[in-house]
């Protein structure tokens, strides 16, 4: 059996806390490899090694830094198929949803090759009498990520480039659940001319997560997973002085009115209530259709289109729609909030708990589910599924429609079907979501744009990404300066004379 490393200071580096976790590969239930998990000593390791390297590296200028995004991209693309199929093999993914998982991480990159421009600071001529001001935007030293299983690839990179291109260094403790990605990306950058010690990736749980949040050289982390804990660490980390964005749970809502193209509707909900298994903090899991009628014409579409899908391993072709979730214990948590579902009294339109694949009978497949007639009051309504699972809530009207996204604890995304513009500008002015899509079931902003949610789906008070990610990863500091001023006396070259 594989026995995976950490990477510290350039290179892999075999874990001595003698505690590791079981890395399994979603399709047949098998343990694949084993990752070590940190202590405190070894974690500690890694944060002196980067702070080491950190100070010549924030000495580089902007440009140079930024040529190593650029390389770093070159690379990302010669590898792609390796990563996919490395990411796919831990996590479960389609090979095709799985390069989405790099190429979304890779556009991060790609906004991070403009860090000269974005690191420029402002400048102030003759603020006072000769008095300058001007500010510079620096570095914090050594940063942290602890980034999720659902998104190996992709959420690491949102974290690890705009951090190293401001001048960081950076530490990854990545999911224990599909950890082989990020140390590929972990070699890449140094392939492409970054320093040692610059990136640290370390695995591990809990023991490794205090490490990060209690080290006095850490200076901020970043968080991708689930609510409880992105309050713990949002709050564990801004009481030790650290700058702390976290990122939470969601349940995201899509609301399709009467003059919405349903064909357009339904295939925008399969996709993205579906697609991963359902396994993404944007995935659609409410679908909100305003009147029976538009209800009664979106389940009469929705169902053969989720009958049809096909649920398969990542080496069965790329026609596959979805894969496996993570583990086990999330198939046994999904099939729990089903039941939930029916014995609360929802009807269950597409009953997926049936589901077998042969060969894979030992996989953690999850057939696709559909519900309708949801209340509010419901488990499968208020707790996050993270898995193929669409609940359908029926609304009388677009105000009660609004009222279930607005009154929701989470706010991380939403979307709304509509021909109307009114109906969808008043849409996105009034809700209270991070991310508004319109006729767009999965509103991932761009690179260049902000990711982020609002309520308990996000602690802090910068986003991911975009200008933000700058922001986050430096500091700013104001030099007011005043110089003397007038003629200066300098040698005399005429021959001294008595006076």
């Amino acid at each position: 059996m594989q026995e995976l490393t950490h990477y510290i200071g350039g290179a892999h580096v075999k874990g001595t806390s003698g505690r590791f976790a079981d890395v399994y590969n979603p399709a047949t239930g098998e343990v694949q490899a084993k990752v070590p998990l940190a202590n405190k000593a070894e974690m500690e390791q890694a944060v002196a090694t980067a702070a080491k390297a950190q100070p010549a590296w924030a000495a580089v200028n902007p440009q140079r830094r930024a040529r190593v995004m650029m390389k770093f991209v070159d690379l990302l693309h010669r590898d792609m198929d390796k990563l996919a199929e490395a990411l796919s093999r831990e996590h479960g993914k389609t090979l095709p949803d799985a390069k989405g998982d790099v190429i979304r991480g890779l556009e991060v990159v790609e906004f991070c090759i403009g860090a000269p421009h974005l690191l420029k600071g402002e400048f102030t001529d003759s603020a006072g009498p000769g008095i300058d001001m001007y500010s510079m935007k620096q570095p914090l030293g050594v940063t942290a990520g602890i980034t999720p299983f659902n998104f190996p690839a992709m959420i690491p990179m949102w974290m690890c480039a705009p951090a190293i291109v401001c001048g960081n260094a950076f530490i990854l403790k990545p999911s224990e659940r599909d950890p082989s990605v990020p140390l590929m990306l972990a070699e890449l950058l140094e392939e492409a001319g970054l320093p040692k010690g610059i990136m640290q990736v370390v695995n591990g749980d809990k023991e490794a997560v205090d490490a990060i949040l209690y080290d006095p050289i850490i200076q901020s982390v970043g968080f991708v997973g689930s609510t409880p804990i992105a309050e713990y660490i949002y709050g564990t980390g801004c009481a030790q002085g650290k700058r702390v964005q976290c990122f939470g749970g969601a349940k995201n809502h899509m609301i399709i009115m009467p003059d919405a193209d349903m064909d357009q509707a339904a295939d925008a909900l399969v996709g993205a209530g579906y697609g991963a298994a359902g396994e993404r903090c944007m995935a659609i899991s409410v679908a909100v259709p305003v009147g029976d009628d538009t209800a009664d014409r979106l389940i009469e579409k929705l169902v053969p289109k989720i009958e049809a899908l096909k649920v398969g391993p990542y080496t069965a072709g790329n026609d596959v729609d979805y894969g496996p979730v993570v583990t086990a214990a999330a198939k046994a948590n999904i099939e729990r909030l089903v039941e939930s579902g029916i014995a609360q009294g929802a009807k269950l339109v597409v009953d997926g708990r049936n589901f077998k694949l042969q060969g894979y009978e030992d996989g953690f497949f999850v057939g696709p589910h559909l519900f309708d007639h949801v209340t509010k009051d419901m488990d499968i309504y208020k707790k996050e599924i993270f898995g193929p699972v669409l609940s359908t809530v029926r609304a009388k009207t677009y105000e009660e429609a609004i009222g279930l996204a607005l009154d929701h604890e989470y706010g991380n995304g939403t979307a709304i079907f509509t021909r109307d513009g009114d109906t969808a500008r008043d849409f996105a002015a009034r809700i209270n979501i991070g991310m508004v899509g319109v006729n767009v079931p999965i509103p991932v902003p761009l690179a260049y744009h902000t990711f982020g949610g609002w309520k308990k789906s996000m602690f802090g008070d910068l986003n991911q990404h975009g200008p933000d990610a700058f922001k986050f990863y430096t500091r700013t500091k104001t030099v007011t300066a005043r110089w003397p001023s007038g003629t200066k006396e300098g040698g005399e070259f005429s021959i001294p004379v008595m006076e």
